[in-house]
């Protein structure tokens, strides 16, 4: 058995104990601008930083493993950003993200403004409430956050009270679709790739188990007239962006992440399922939680999986999503119990019916639901 690959997606530099240079002297300044380290001269990944990355990580809703990968290291970097540090503005090809970015959003959706969801990303949407705002205080409808609209947003008070405006549009969102899965986009993501097999254990690959998963799940989509996409190939092992990338550019009503987990322990097992939430900005996707909990129920009553619970995560393909989406560990790969199961295709195939169940519940309405676990395919509505 072995676990993850600790070098990155297409070579992206990874940063642990005893790595040193200029990134890393880099990221330990962040770290103590932060306060999450000591002040002093430090120039080597120790101990202490390790145990500051997993603090800050902790906070931030990433993987705790003490490691700068790429995704930590942009998190460690938007975490600089107070609001008034600098100009923002969308920009297309690389839209601006850092705490300034969240700040902005939280007061704007405070103020009554549609911001899609609060994510520290400066997107379109965000562009769009931002001008609107602009014109309601007779300032220059540009879109662009500059001194004159930071002055504007410190001293109105907030409009909106009694609920989460992000989180009543996404409900109606999903009302709006109707209860019918025929013509909804589901884009399916199995996990790691290529060379990054992810977790391995008793003759099992992560990427490969992911894979097939994704291909049972696609064809019982496509029966009910889903168009069911694959974010990567057999071969392929895309990172994280280009996945969110990818269920961005099909505009997909949701997103489904699949993976297994693993540890050293190899008594660890159970299924978990992850969505976008962010408590220490109190940010969340009320609609990825939702349906988070249905994925989780209906996998938990129809297996014999130990319940790991639905978390709340920051992980890029969770964030950067503009659809509601989900990230599953469907079982340890390392523990004895769960690879026996995992390696039994009937097992799959009652995992995929789970989940497919689970995403036509999304859209059912209280009256037409159905107990957790007894939904079948052939009761969906086509």
């Amino acid at each position: 058995m072995t676990g993850p690959l600790l070098d990155g997606p297409h070579g992206a530099r990874i940063y642990r104990i005893g790595d040193s240079g200029e990134a890393v002297a880099e990221i330990i300044g962040k770290l103590q601008r932060l306060g999450l380290l000591a002040p002093g001269e430090h120039y080597v990944y120790d101990e202490a930083t390790a145990h500051a990355v997993r603090g800050f990580q902790q906070q931030r809703g990433l993987m705790i493993d003490g490691i700068v990968g790429p995704q930590t290291y942009r998190a460690i970097d938007d975490a600089r950003w107070r609001l008034g540090d600098r100009l923002l503005t969308y920009v297309v090809s690389h839209p601006l993200t850092g705490d300034d970015v969240v700040d902005l959003q939280s007061k704007l959706q405070e103020l009554g403004f549609a911001v899609a969801r609060v994510d520290g990303i400066f997107g379109a949407d965000t562009q769009r409430a931002v001008t609107e705002f602009q014109r309601n205080m007779g300032l220059p409808a540009d879109g662009t956050c500059g001194p004159s609209t930071f002055k504007a947003l410190q001293r109105i008070r907030p409009m909106a009270t009694g609920g989460r405006p992000d989180a009543l549009r996404a409900s109606e969102a999903v009302r709006a679709a109707g209860p019918r899965l025929s013509g909804k986009t589901v884009v399916i993501d199995p996990g790691h790739g290529g060379f990054d097999y992810g977790w391995e254990g008793f003759g099992l690959r992560e990427s490969d188990v992911a894979y097939d998963l994704a291909a049972r799940i696609e064809g019982r989509l496509g029966a009910t007239g889903v168009r069911a996409y694959l974010s990567r190939g057999r071969d392929q092992g895309p990172d994280e962006l280009a996945r969110a990338a990818f269920a961005n550019d099909t505009d997909a009503n949701l997103c489904v992440s699949l993976h297994t987990d693993g540890s050293m322990n190899p008594e660890a097992q159970g299924v978990a399922t992850y969505f976008y939430g962010n408590d220490l900005h109190g940010a969340s996707s009320s609609v990825g939680e939702q349906f988070a909990g249905l994925v989780q129920r209906e996998i938990v009553a129809r297996t014999d999986l130990l319940n790991c619970r639905t978390h709340a995560k920051t992980w890029d393909l969770l964030r950067r999503t503009k659809m509601p989406a989900v990230r599953l560990e469907i079982g340890y790969v390392t523990n004895p119990h769960d690879a026996a199961r995992l390696a039994d295709p009937a097992f799959r195939d009652v995992v995929a019916e789970a989940i497919v169940v689970a995403i036509q519940r999304v859209y059912l309405p209280p009256e037409q639901d159905a107990a957790t676990g007894m939904l079948r395919l052939g009761q969906l509505t086509v």
